[in-house]
């Protein structure tokens, strides 16, 4: 798996600008990286790249 400090880390565009709600995604070629920016001592989880379609179908509909 690539280093995850060198990832191209995206932060939502739902995330606010007073720092709060700071989710970010970095897709890998095999998985998605999710990690919460406000609290980096967190782990990250992993989703495959299928779950990852799955959910944002789904939160499209909401």
């Amino acid at each position: 798996m690539s280093n995850l400090a060198s990832l191209n880390w995206q932060k939502s565009s739902y995330s606010g600008t007073a720092g709060d709600n700071c989710i970010e995604v970095a897709f890998t070629e095999r998985t998605i990286q999710v990690r919460d920016s406000k609290d980096m001592s967190r782990p990250n989880f992993t989703v495959s790249r299928s779950g990852w379609a799955v959910f944002v179908q789904h939160a499209a509909r909401i």
